[in-house]
């Protein structure tokens, strides 16, 4: 008989329905109801959008769930556990741990990998010693430089986590956030301070960036990854138009409606992996206010995000379902204050990217120093490497790295007098300080080898790569060619001159390793998503298509960018000079 009364379990829902409802006033800035108390974590953003989808009706994803049962961040005691038992994570538990940087890579390999954070790309020398050392005593001995400026170590047992992470922060470093649903490394010009052309230098708002997000609980566990770069003008490229938002230095001239002089042009929702840069928003931010404008950003993305599906849950959804304009609003709602915007007509050319300048020697903005920019094949380096290069950085500079989104690094503050000594240095630690179009322009992922995602083994690819070109083309120009495994992109293939993404390739009952083919991608002014010529090429059949490529672009237009020559093309004519080589 119902007399009424609710049963146990529906006041159980509504209350926790009701509790959620003033976690979001709280978190949001509204008063509460009369006679409610604060909730425990006023600054519970997650719960509060979580509690907005469910009461809506909508079914949160299982990893929504697991970040509602628990914070992420309070599972050490879990992750010590499982090491003293020598024991991997299962299930979701694999992906919480992420929220501590690291990430179990079974079945490619039965093992940690951790990831770093290293705000701008910028580490000391003994910071740079240290990862070596612990990828000796704990790892596999080496470490990856990646795609966000930023080092990986892998091969990491599971005994070996707690060690490892404690000795990371005892050099000053930290894993937190590196990855899942958390604001990622924080990418920035790597010549910030020395680059003779800059017009920010982007040091300080990366390092005030990363403390910002390391020390705002609330700003972890977003709907999924988010991405922040800051390029300050410099001749290297940083590729922010890639991330979700991306604060571009530039200068405001005459007439405009704020004040000459230099400031950082937001764009918000790149995702190259799904054909997005980021969108011009016509805004530009003081230079001491990004902290506050990217604050408010991110929270409203966590109030906007999708949690109800991980395949449409970045910002990039959100722009598309509620419009750019919309979504700015509502940024402009949570600063409470309207942002500043300005014609592009009024804002002055920026200074030319250089997209060699990552390797090599060049001069800097201080009279008489260089930095000097390493190949590092594949990324990867050596714990002798990484201690053989700190090494250069003390004796001949002022013991500062640098690494690049590019996959390698610069020893910068290097006197004249002594750069032939440092590149003899560098030299006899197996490394190159000059190298071939080709070589320079070579970003390559994990690949299979250690990542479960990914079809194919883009590392040792791209050596072989540039092996098979080098000894056959000469390039007349710069050139990228980016090999990412998976749909995750994260060699960001479809903005390279030639991207090639895995594919697993049907070879009789078995399959072999192989690639789709982009043509004709790009970043910053040349900006650009690569063309699909061809699916599914098996590598062997991949290299003399390359060349065939390559070829046809130093016949026909030897003065011209592979960008330009490629772009004179249509898909038939660049397919055709594939499939002469390669069997349909």
């Amino acid at each position: 008989m119902n007399d009424g009364a609710f049963a146990p379990e529906q006041q159980e829902y509504l209350k926790g329905f009701m509790a959620g409802i003033e976690a979001r006033r709280a978190a949001f800035g509204l008063p509460l109801a009369p006679g409610q108390a604060a909730p425990a974590d006023p600054n519970d953003l997650q719960r509060a959008a979580q509690d907005q989808v469910v009461a809506a009706g909508g079914k949160l994803t299982p990893e929504e769930e697991a970040k509602r049962a628990r914070h992420p961040l309070d599972r050490f005691d879990e992750i010590s556990a499982l090491a003293a038992e020598g024991k991997f994570p299962r299930d979701t538990d694999v992906f919480l741990t992420k929220f501590h940087g690291l990430f179990y890579v079974a079945p490619a390999q039965n093992s940690f990998m951790c990831r770093l954070r290293i705000p701008g790309g910028i580490l000391s020398a003994t910071q740079l010693r240290g990862i070596g050392a612990i990828a000796t005593d704990l790892a596999a001995g080496h470490a990856d430089i990646t795609t966000r400026a930023n080092f990986q170590i892998r091969e990491i047992p599971a005994a070996n986590a707690p060690e490892l992470l404690w000795r990371l922060t005892d050099l000053g470093l930290t894993s937190r956030g590196a990855g899942a649903d958390n604001v990622r490394n924080i990418t920035a010009s790597p010549t910030a301070g020395i680059d003779p052309q800059e017009l920010v230098d982007t040091r300080p708002h990366s390092r005030a960036m990363h403390h910002f997000i390391l020390n705002h609980r609330e700003l972890y566990g977003l709907p999924r990854k988010f991405n922040i770069a800051y390029d300050g003008g410099g001749r290297v490229p940083v590729l922010e138009d890639t991330n979700d938002i991306a604060f571009s230095a530039v200068r405001v001239g005459e007439g405009a409606a704020v004040a000459p002089g230099v400031y950082f042009r937001l764009a918000l929702g790149g995702i190259t992996g799904h054909r997005d840069f980021a969108r011009p928003t016509g805004i530009v931010v003081a230079l001491d206010d990004t902290l506050r404008v990217a604050n408010a950003i991110l929270r409203v993305f966590i109030r906007e995000g999708d949690r109800t599906n991980r395949s449409r849950a970045r910002l990039k959804y959100v722009l598309d379902r509620i419009g750019l304009d919309g979504f700015v609003a509502l940024v402009e709602q949570e600063l409470g204050t309207p942002l500043s915007r300005v014609a592009d007509e009024a804002i002055l050319p920026r200074p030319a990217q250089d997209r060699t300048a990552h390797v090599g020697v060049h001069a800097q903005k201080q009279h008489g120093l260089n930095h000097i920019g390493v190949l590092c094949a594949g990324g990867r380096l050596t714990a002798t490497q990484l201690d053989g290069l700190a090494g250069v950085a003390e004796r001949f500079g002022t013991a500062t790295i640098r690494l690049t989104v590019w996959q390698n690094l610069l020893i910068s503050d290097i006197a004249d007098a002594a750069v032939a000594d440092a590149v003899a240095a560098i030299g006899a630690l197996g490394l190159r300080t000059q190298a071939s179009v080709v070589r320079a322009g070579m970003v390559a992922c994990t690949g299979n080898a250690g990542c479960k995602f990914a079809a194919s083994d883009t590392k040792s690819h791209a050596a072989r790569i540039a092996d098979w070109i080098d000894a056959r083309f000469d390039a007349p120009g710069p050139l990228n060619i980016h090999l990412t495994g998976c749909h995750h992109s994260c060699a960001q293939h479809l903005v390279a001159d030639i991207g090639l993404l895995g594919a697993k390739i049907a070879d009789g009952e078995d399959s072999i390793e192989g690639y789709d083919l982009h043509i004709g991608g790009g970043a910053g002014a040349q900006q650009a998503i690569g063309r699909l010529i061809r699916p599914g090429i098996g590598f062997d059949d991949l290299l003399p298509a390359i060349l065939a490529l390559l070829r046809a672009w130093g016949d026909e237009m030897p003065d011209k960018s592979f960008m330009f020559w490629s772009a004179t093309k249509s898909v038939a004519e660049l397919a055709a000079l594939v499939d002469e080589l390669v069997p349909a």
